[in-house]
């Protein structure tokens, strides 16, 4: 049976404060309105909820019951809008560890100077977290994911702090710090594949590995060495001018960054972050 919601909000102000006057007060309309909506009420439910004695009004036994189902539900449904307007306020990313501290944390006050109303929070990790307001930013094998998921596709090249870029070119032997994926299903990184692009297939090379890009990217700078990374992590560091690409041709990966499902992370402040992040990475 279905009955309107005005009417059991009405019920329900008038049930709690004992009077219609008062629960018009309350819902901002007239004291008739209240009436008509219970009267309403009652024809469509067949039974009288409130004895009338003089300006009076006294619940029934079947008020008395759906008052008290009335209550419980609006309560109900207010603190779980109150819960979603709190948390509607704050976005918890989950992502890589070297995509947090590179690209994500170093950007942040960007983000809060556009939107000063929102509070993000970066934990590390790659678990699935099936609560809408959780934001998880994935690295994975690109023809595993759905285009629209897609936010960034990974370029790589070989990275050197920009003094040293003239002496690496020239050397006779490199030295390139990369990385060696703890997940094992990842595609590799397209090391040989760069080399063989440059013609360097056949030149001395000494290859060390880490198990997660910022920690190449970090040695790299401790020792002014090379690192052949992702072009998205050191992103910043170049716009810094602290690191620039050797004047060799990047070349593309299997991999890429992804939000899952982003079409149904619809709440309005995960629009706003994920429109941010888009524009970031993609300049």
């Amino acid at each position: 049976m279905q009955v309107s919601l005005p009417a059991l909000k009405a019920f329900d102000a008038a049930a709690r404060l004992g009077s219609f006057k008062a629960a018009a007060a309350e819902l901002s309309i007239s004291p008739t309105a209240v009436s008509h909506h219970i009267s309403n009420l009652e024809q469509r439910l067949s039974v009288s909820l409130f004895e009338r004695v003089g300006r009076k009004i006294k619940l029934t036994e079947a008020g008395r019951e759906l008052s008290v189902a009335t209550g419980q539900g609006f309560k109900t449904i207010e603190a779980a809008i109150e819960k979603i307007a709190v948390t509607d306020k704050h976005i918890t990313v989950s992502t890589t560890s070297s995509f947090a501290a590179l690209v994500l944390i170093p950007s942040l006050q960007a983000f809060y100077n556009k939107y000063p109303d929102v509070q993000v929070n970066i934990i590390s990790g790659e678990s699935i977290d099936t609560d809408s307001f959780h934001l998880p930013v994935r690295f994975g094998e690109t023809v595993r994911q759905s285009t629209d998921d897609i936010l960034v596709t990974e370029r790589f090249n070989v990275f050197s702090r920009v003094q040293s870029v003239h002496q690496y070119e020239q050397a006779e032997h490199l030295t390139i710090y990369t990385t060696e994926w703890k997940n094992n299903e990842l595609p590799k990184v397209p090391l040989n594949a760069w080399l063989e692009l440059n013609g360097l297939q056949n030149k001395p090379v000494t290859v060390k590995t880490f198990d997660q890009e910022l920690f190449g990217i970090q040695q790299a700078l401790l020792e002014n060495a090379l690192v052949f990374c992702s072009a998205t992590l050191v992103k910043g560091y170049v716009k810094a001018g602290v690191l620039t690409e050797l004047h060799t041709k990047a070349v593309d990966s299997a991999l890429c960054y992804y939000i899952p499902d982003k079409s149904d992370r619809c709440n309005r402040h995960n629009v706003k972050f994920i429109d941010w992040l888009e524009n970031l990475i993609g300049d």
